[in-house]
């Protein structure tokens, strides 16, 4: 059969004017991240952005870190690190990250730094402020944004048309004066008339724009109707071989992934995509999904700078550290992505592999096995936090973490990856603790009763209370409530899973959210433990403590491309 991708590319394929145009763009602007070979397709990852603007899927800081750790040993070109003008944690975030990330080239298997950026609206206020959180970092790019649909301009600026390309002009005039690096994003721009989207463009174009990114910002578009944009905006504004053209879509009806192969097969030589797919809504464009295609269709003649064995590690340590599990039959990092249950299929996989897989699990970075023990030393612990891509960790964090290594390899025979990459994202969730549960008991039947121990580290006491509940997990959190002095606090969803596959005595992590009255955000709460109970008392209490702690979540309420 013929495959999806060959039927594109055979409608789609990019003109030998344009591949020309691009090449001749390198070498007369020195774009960042664009070799003399014009094949190269840059990999603009925003899953610490647009990704983190995922229904409950806020990060701290420590947990952003390691996320741009793990991206730029993934070998992506550009992180969009944040939003900085959103809040001073978003900010602070975001500084951090152009600071100790900006500087590595460790792991990069092209030796150079990844571009740091931040997201910005067109104004200066906001431009200054991503500029400032960036500009630490040796590659940095400030991208700003702007709507541009008649239903945008109508009914959310109030502006017309002519007002609107005054508007992005002066935003990218102004960029520019800070930082040579400046991309554009027309805001739902897949329902922008497409000739006035050449004005917008050419007027960017002429005011330092150096990217031009079309996102589709509310995944409408079909890859036919994505791709021939594309390819009318490259032909028909003015000034295109100016600046990189780049995709941003999104998964409302399931095609983000085949629209952005399209718009690149349409000249796009950017692709802007986060790990797992997440996002605002149903999320954007995989980026292990485009890095697989582009690697196994050569017939594509494009290239990434992925280094694909990092993709599954990538794929887990966002899956832990925000809480959102990847599903089963996901592509290329799902659970059943290599498995085979079919006699026919299991039977030509052991004949021969390549009968029913395009691509080995190893290719992925699915290969690791090993597994660590009560007799594995501190040397060995940590070095396999290095090489989970936690090598950052300051020596009073890796200590504690060792410690709770021994703890649990006192519970369960083996401890495998999945259970240290996990006790790592619990501690990442915790912050300035003024409650601790020093023991949890439960006695269960007609009437469920919670008996809790509880440090109060404000008042240096004990307090030891119990509360009845629908359930035993109902009867932690009111006995938790009273305890604490917590009223106006609703859960609002509650996960638990297994850390590691196929083990009787694997550790159970619970993720819970919560919302406060009169509040539009929620507060994630992770808990680990052997005892799934004991583990739910644990993901409540965190959420408490970030209540309590006045943990930032406010951000601001706007569209983004």
């Amino acid at each position: 059969p013929i495959s999806t991708v060959s039927v594109l590319y055979c409608f789609y394929k990019p003109t030998t004017r344009y591949c020309d145009m691009m090449m001749r763009r390198c070498l007369s602007r020195g774009v960042r991240h664009l070799s003399t070979d014009s094949q190269k397709l840059v990999v603009f990852d925003t899953t610490l952005r647009d990704g983190e603007q995922s229904p409950g899927c806020t990060l701290n800081t420590q947990e952003k870190l390691a996320i741009a750790r793990q991206l730029s040993k993934l070998g992506v070109d550009v992180c969009e690190a944040g939003f900085p003008i959103a809040s001073d944690g978003d900010f602070d975030a975001v500084c951090r990250i152009a600071e100790e990330v900006g500087h590595l080239t460790e792991d990069r298997q092209d030796g150079s730094t990844m571009t740091i950026c931040g997201l910005s609206r067109a104004t200066e206020k906001d431009i200054k402020r991503c500029y400032d959180a960036v500009s630490p970092a040796p590659r940095h790019r400030i991208h700003t944004f702007l709507a541009t649909s008649d239903i945008h301009l109508k009914h959310k600026l109030n502006i017309d048309r002519a007002e609107c390309i005054k508007r992005a002009a002066a935003a990218v005039a102004y960029a520019r004066s800070l930082c040579d690096d400046v991309e554009f994003s027309p805001e739902d721009a897949g329902r922008t008339d497409p000739d006035f989207l050449c004005e917008v463009l050419h007027a960017v174009i002429e005011a330092g724009a150096t990217t031009l990114n079309i996102p589709d910002t509310v995944g409408y578009n079909t890859p036919d109707m994505y791709g021939s944009k594309i390819k009318h905006l490259i032909a028909n504004t003015k000034g295109a071989e100016k600046a990189i053209f780049s995709t941003h879509c999104h998964n409302d009806l399931g095609m983000a992934t085949a629209n952005t192969l399209a718009g690149v097969i349409n000249g796009c030589r950017q692709v802007e995509v986060t790990i797992n797919g997440i996002g605002e809504r149903a999320g954007n464009t995989s980026l292990e999904e485009i890095a697989m295609i582009v690697d196994l269709h050569k017939d594509l003649n494009m290239h990434t700078s992925i280094n694909t064995e990092q993709i599954y590690r990538s794929s887990q340590m966002v899956t832990a550290l925000t809480g959102m599990p990847v599903q089963a039959n996901k592509a290329v990092v799902g659970a059943n992505a290599f498995a085979h249950e079919s006699g026919i299929h299991q039977d030509g996989m052991l004949k021969n592999p390549e009968t029913y897989e395009i691509m080995t699990p190893k290719k992925v970075g699915m290969n690791t096995t090993l597994v660590m023990g009560k007799h594995s030393g501190r040397n060995a612990f940590f070095t396999k936090l290095e090489e989970l891509g936690h090598g950052g960790l300051e020596e009073a964090a890796r200590n504690d973490l060792f410690k709770k290594f021994k703890d649990l390899a006192d519970q369960k025979k083996v401890i495998t990856e999945s259970d240290i990459l996990a006790m790592v994202s619990e501690s990442f969730s915790k912050i300035e603790e003024f409650f601790e549960i020093k023991h949890l008991q439960l006695s269960a039947g007609a009437l469920n009763t919670a008996t809790l121990e509880v440090f109060n580290k404000e008042t240096e006491e004990t307090v030891i209370d119990a509360a009845t509940g629908n359930g035993p997990v109902d009867a932690i959190v009111q006995a938790i409530n009273r305890i604490t002095d917590t009223t106006g606090v609703t859960m609002t969803s509650y996960e638990v899973k297994s850390v590691s596959q196929n083990d009787s005595d694997s550790m159970g992590e619970v993720v819970i959210r919560v919302r406060m009255d009169g509040c539009d955000t929620t507060v994630m709460g992770r808990g680990l433990d052997v005892d799934i109970l004991k583990a739910s008392g644990k993901a409540y209490m965190n959420a408490i403590n970030k209540i309590k702690s006045d943990v930032p979540v406010t951000r601001i309420i706007e569209d983004t491309p």
